[in-house]
């Protein structure tokens, strides 16, 4: 009959607690124990108290061939209680790890761990660097983007204000041509009202100078027709016989004199 010393889980859910017990190799894991070794709490702070052996009574199995698991033999290697079956399993490991450490192979579950580890540690600092340059790219992107914008509408306002200047250029000079042609059209009309005045004051005195010869002519015929009038009633009849040609004279006298205005007239138009 083979015996095994294994533990035996106790305890509740979250609290765990090992019995230490040596059985019968064909028991399942609740099964009849053989005797009560000692126990192992985990939970324990105190680490003096975690395991508690009953160092002879293991010795005792150990020497009638009692094999103990893993666990147990981890256990009492604490203890100082070495077994040949723990040496054995040492040195098979120890060889187990050197022929996968030979391969390049992962041995245990710590090492596959600390390799998914770098693994993971590998695939972030590659998807960190990624991620890093592709902002890199965009903010690069974006950057350009924002300087080809900034120089067109910088091309924009410059062609919009040398628009404007070329606009207000040419207003300038509508301007200035009006103003210029108005000041022509005053200066014409100027000299035009200028030569005008001449002749204005011109016709003014000949007006005045004809009507001043109109007046005095009026004048000469009244006073000579009051003296011919005159004449005829002082003197008799036979005078006014005699008077007959000196009538005729004066008719020519007077078509005389009033030829010479008209003359006058003429001669100053």
């Amino acid at each position: 009959m083979a015996v095994k010393i294994r533990m035996t889980r106790m305890g509740r859910r979250h609290r765990p607690f090992f019995r230490i017990n040596a059985v019968e190799s064909r028991e399942p894991r609740d099964g009849r124990i053989l005797e009560k070794l000692g126990h192992y709490d985990p939970i324990e702070k105190d680490p003096a108290k975690q395991i508690v052996l009953n160092s002879e009574r293991v010795r005792y199995w150990l020497d009638n061939g009692a094999i103990p698991s893993d666990t147990v033999s981890q256990i009492l290697l604490r203890h100082g209680i070495k077994t040949k079956y723990a040496e054995v399993k040492t040195a098979r490991l120890a060889k187990a790890r050197a022929i996968a450490v030979s391969k390049g192979k992962l041995f245990n579950k710590a090492q596959k761990i600390a390799a998914q580890k770098e693994v993971e540690a590998a695939e972030e600092k590659a998807k960190a660097e990624a991620e890093a340059k592709e902002k890199a790219e965009q903010e690069k992107t974006k950057a350009e983007e924002e300087k080809a914008k900034a120089q067109a509408e910088a091309k924009e306002k410059a062609e919009a204000e040398k628009k404007a200047k070329a606009q207000t250029e040419e207003k300038a000079k509508a301007g200035a041509e009006a103003q210029t042609d108005a000041k022509a059209e005053e200066k014409t009309k100027a000299a035009a009202s200028k030569e005008g005045e001449p002749q204005t004051e011109e016709k003014a005195e000949a007006e005045k100078k004809a009507k001043a010869q109109a007046e005095e002519k009026a004048k000469a015929e009244a006073e000579s027709k009051a003296e011919a009038e005159t004449e005829e009633e002082t003197k008799p009849e036979a005078a006014s016989e005699e008077g007959e040609p000196r009538t005729d004279e004066k008719a020519e006298t007077e078509s005389e004199e009033k030829a010479e205005p008209q003359a006058e007239e003429k001669t100053e138009s």
